[in-house]
This record gives structure tokens, C-alpha cells and sequence, in this order.
């Protein structure tokens, strides 16, 4: 049994211990309902008294006991996280009056920032002698799954609206999952999968839903601390969908806080894509209300944002910021990081730097301060979104003179 985290409700605070079937806060969750974000999402728990005596030890031991697994042998092969962070000083040739950091987790084995969930849902599926592991997926926690199951030698089961970009589809595919096209959304391949592990007895990675999705989502942020050299960034900007990868963000900086080695939370800014802005549209609202999603960003397209009870919590707690992008802005936000940095981030990626430019725009960043944007995914997983911009000249005649019309 793992005695190294507990888990506690993230909505009346009760605790529990962990245990892989174990997913809800059995009290609060009674009262969920189909179409609304759910209740009694748990958060894992550590000693955090007890690590923070001995921090320079955490740092040496890269963070672990922050996270819930019992063997660092039980992670899988491949390498997930450590992934690089690149400080860039222009952008279209003019200098931006701040430090601008990008952190390109499409470098990930299946080249996306879900890769560091998957990873620790497989190995604590591995601590208790699971072999098979079912999740919902608009593509990039599909392919992750799989490609890490893969490497584990663990059957993966993947659910995912027909809607979703066939590249994504398609490494499902080479990974050896089992893959199930599902005639609907993907709030609706979601709710299938939950029944399914409730019939099958499959251990499900679903984000908001299995706790520990997010403790693998954290790691960008101890990763962050390291790599600026324990400075704290004075912006975050990051895509966000169903309110995980920022939740993991603001519990990795969270947990920091708690064995203090900071004494402060960087401002997160909570970026969406404005077709589906489902969560920061509610946030602070008393009565959730949704639309239905409608954005070329299919990895953060999300008609009820499964965490959004938690995301909001962590944004009102520590003062978050949030704006919604359009779609236009998006693409056009995919081109100047393409030709400016050497890096082609998918659409919901590039949403996050959309934001940045926004705020650039307006200003509302200065000097000396350290600004972080998080690239969540590689753009060649749907070329399909930026093939407006895309235009491939005719071929010539292989000759000096057909050349010299071009030039």
C-alpha cells in the first residue's frame, strides 16, 4: 500500500486513502449530474512538514517524494518531462521588454504535455498489478495513453469522438491500442468510458477524474522551478480546456509553497480558445451554464470542463488571470511562433502563446519580469487546422531560369 500521499475532496475536504478504485469523493459525487462539471474531484496530499525539512534533499531526489509512487522503476522507459525551455528575446524583430521563456513539452515521447499523466497513471496501475487502463480522449491523452501503455506492456483502451484529427487517431493506432470511435462528443466518449470501467473493472486515466492525472501534470511546474533556477515566473500562460494541465500547474507551485521553497504564486493566466470557453465564462458564477463547443483547437474543445470546480478554486485562491483568443488568433498566433522560434505547436498549444501576444499587446507585462508560455503539443499532430495558411507553390522546371522568375 502507498502511505505517501492521501487524497482529500476538493469540495468538503474530507480524506481518504488511496486506492485505484478510488476516483470521486463517494459523498460529494452522489450528487453529479450528466452536463454539469462534477463534484468531489480529490487532490493528493503529502507530508509536507516532514519534506520540507529537508528541501535541498527534495531538490537533489528531483521532487519525489511529491509524487504518489511507491518505485522510480515503475515509470515507464521512455523519457517524460525534462523537457527543454527556450528564452527568446524578439519576436518579428522587435525586442519584447520582458524575459519570454517558452516550454516546449511537444519533445514528450508522443510529443504532447499529456505524457507526464499518462506516465504516472501507468506506474501507479503497475504499483498495484493493473494491466489494463481505458480513457477518453479528443486525441492527444489517447495517443499518450497508448504509447505509453505501450512501452509498459499494458493494454490501453482508448475513447475518442470520430471528430478527432486523424494523426492523433492514427498513432492511437501504431501504439497497439484498442481504439473506440465513439458517434458524439468527447464529454459524451467520457461519460462511456466511466461506465465502462464501472462494467469492465478498467483503471481509468480520465482527467478529473482520476486524481493522479494531475500529480503527473505538476512536474512542469518543480521542472520550471529548476530550470529558472528557482526563480518564480512572473506570468504563466496556458492553454485550457477541461481546467487539469492548469490545476497540475497551480498544484506543482502549490506544493512548493507548502515545503517552502517559495513564498509567492507566479500569476497563471488561464488562456481559451473563445469558441469553447466553457470555464473561465463561469468562473465565479453561481449557476453553471455551457455552450456547445465550436474551435480549431479540438485538444482544448470541451463542452463541460470536468475540473472546473478545482481550476476555479486555484484561480480565485491565488489571484488568477484569464482572456478568451479567437480562433483567428490562434492560427495566426501558430505562425509567428513557427517563424520566429524554429517551434510548430499544434492549435491548443498555441493558444497559450495567442494569449501572450495579447497581453503584449496591451502591455500589461514589464521589464525584468519572467514570463513562461507553455507549448502543450507538436502541430504535426493536425496539420488539417493551419491548412489555410499553409500554401505550397507550384513546382518549376528544374532549370536556373525557371528559378530566376521565382527569385
Amino acid at each position: 500500500m502507498n502511505t505517501k500521499f492521501m487524497l482529500t475532496c476538493s469540495d468538503c475536504g474530507k480524506t481518504f486513502s488511496p486506492s485505484p478504485e478510488l476516483y470521486l469523493c463517494p459523498d460529494c459525487s452522489k450528487s453529479n449530474n450528466t452536463g454539469l462539471p462534477p463534484k468531489g474531484v480529490l487532490k493528493a496530499i503529502y507530508d509536507y512538514e516532514a519534506i520540507g525539512k529537508s528541501n535541498e534533499v527534495a531538490i537533489r531526489n528531483n521532487f519525489w517524494d511529491l509524487l504518489p509512487l511507491n518505485y522510480k522503476t515503475s515509470l515507464p522507459k521512455l523519457r517524460v518531462g525534462n523537457t527543454p525551455i527556450y528564452k527568446f528575446e524578439k519576436i518579428d524583430g522587435e525586442s519584447v521588454p520582458f524575459g519570454l521563456y517558452l516550454k516546449d513539452d511537444s519533445q514528450n515521447p508522443t510529443f504532447s504535455f499529456k505524457d507526464r499523466a499518462s506516465s504516472v497513471v501507468s506506474a501507479y496501475a503497475k504499483e498495484n498489478g493493473i494491466s489494463t487502463i481505458v480513457a477518453a480522449s479528443t486525441g492527444n491523452a489517447g495517443s499518450s495513453l497508448a504509447g505509453i501503455c505501450a512501452s509498459q506492456e499494458q493494454k490501453a483502451i482508448i475513447m475518442v469522438p470520430k471528430s478527432a484529427p486523424q494523426a492523433k487517431l492514427t498513432q492511437i493506432v501504431m501504439y497497439g491500442a484498442t481504439i473506440v470511435p465513439v458517434d458524439g462528443t468527447y464529454d459524451m466518449a467520457f461519460d462511456l468510458s466511466i461506465e465502462a470501467t464501472q462494467e469492465f473493472g478498467w483503471y481509468n486515466r480520465n482527467t478529473a477524474y482520476n486524481p493522479l492525472t494531475i500529480e503527473g501534470k505538476k512536474t512542469v511546474s518543480l521542472e520550471l522551478f529548476l530550470q529558472l533556477n528557482r526563480a518564480i515566473p512572473d506570468y504563466i500562460f496556458v492553454p485550457v480546456g477541461d481546467g487539469v494541465i492548469i490545476s497540475g500547474v497551480y498544484k506543482g507551485y502549490e506544493d512548493l509553497l507548502r515545503i517552502g521553497l517559495i513564498d509567492r504564486m507566479p500569476t497563471i493566466v488561464a488562456v481559451q480558445a473563445a469558441g469553447s470557453s466553457n470555464l473561465i465564462d463561469n468562473i465565479g458564477k453561481t449557476d453553471f451554464t455551457t455552450k456547445p463547443s465550436q474551435t480549431i483547437a479540438d485538444s482544448i474543445s470541451v463542452d463541460v470542463p470536468r475540473n472546473f470546480y478545482m481550476a476555479q478554486s486555484f484561480i480565485m485562491q491565488y489571484q488568477g488571470e484569464h482572456l478568451p483568443v479567437t480562433d483567428e488568433e490562434i492560427v495566426e498566433a501558430s505562425k509567428i511562433l513557427a517563424r520566429n522560434t524554429g517551434i510548430f505547436a499544434e492549435p491548443a498549444a498555441a493558444t497559450a502563446y495567442a494569449g501572450m501576444l495579447r497581453y503584449n499587446k496591451l502591455n500589461k507585462m514589464h521589464s525584468k519580469q519572467k514570463v513562461v508560455v507553455l507549448l502543450t503539443g507538436s502541430g504535426l499532430k493536425d496539420l488539417k487546422a493551419i491548412s489555410s495558411i499553409v500554401n505550397i507553390p507550384n513546382a518549376i522546371e528544374p532549370t536556373l531560369d525557371a528559378l530566376k522568375i521565382v527569385f
